[in-house]
């Protein structure tokens, strides 16, 4: 799809203009980058090398959670860190249209795989006796897929959004990373529309609350099964103390 276009580089203003602070903050996030990389494939590489791991529903979802978590941050990151040393930030178009469509790919797949996590997690509290037959190897595959497909889906209907804009003048980017919005506001036309279209789309909306859905899923089954169990304990206790 060829895209209307005179701009074949954006200028990114990055975190900050300060040298000293662009210093400080490249050790930070390349620290920080290390150690979230090699600790996600630590993760992975127990999951795979330890069968009793690999043969659990929740260790397979965790082990590939992992896997996209050094993804998504691959996808940003080094190009980040990299131009904090440097004093002209530039990406190419074909670059920062590839990390718009890595990085939306990326975060779609991973909260699909959260939601099948919570589904799992569903599963092994509210029918444990079932649980084996139901979370079984060829679901688990399944749910995998439809996460592939769906990110997939999601960020071809965003790089398709966005290569349909014209960028015939301004190419400065108020921000550290290629993305929708700020891409939106150099277009060269009338974008409340493709906003519209963004935001009907955008799944990683979820991303900002997947963790508290996450917790409140699981938090909400562990407290019901802790309160039947209570229940269960009271009215023995009340039996014994009736009979005596």
């Amino acid at each position: 799809m060829q895209n209307q276009s005179f701009v074949t580089e954006f200028i990114l203003l990055g975190l900050s203009q300060n040298p000293h602070i662009e210093k400080i903050l490249f050790l930070l996030f390349l620290l920080v980058y290390l150690a979230t990389v090699v600790g996600n494939m630590v993760i992975v590489v127990t999951i795979i090398y330890s069968p009793a791991l690999q043969s659990s529903p929740m260790y397979f979802f965790l082990a590939f959670l992992s896997f996209l978590d050094a993804c998504v941050s691959s996808v940003v990151t080094p190009k980040m860190i990299a131009d904090l040393v440097y004093e002209r930030k530039t990406i190419s178009f074909e670059c920062c249209m590839t990390q718009v469509f890595a990085s939306h790919f990326f975060a779609a797949v991973e909260v699909i795989i959260l939601a099948a996590m919570a589904y799992d997690r569903y599963v092994a509290i509210c029918k444990p006796l079932h649980y084996s037959s139901i979370m079984n190897r060829r679901l688990c595959g399944v749910l995998v897929e439809v996460a592939w497909a769906g990110g997939l889906l999601h960020s071809t209907i965003q790089i398709v959004f966005t290569l349909q804009l014209p960028f015939c003048g301004p190419n400065v980017i108020d921000h550290f990373i290629c993305d929708l919005f700020p891409l939106l506001k150099l277009a060269c036309t009338d974008t409340h529309i493709f906003v519209i279209l963004v935001f009907a789309n955008n799944v990683e909306k979820i991303n900002g609350s997947k963790q508290k859905i996450f917790i409140k899923i699981d938090g909400s089954y562990t407290i019901k099964n802790i309160t039947h169990i209570s229940l269960e304990y009271f009215q023995n206790w009340n039996k014994m103390n009736t009979s005596v």
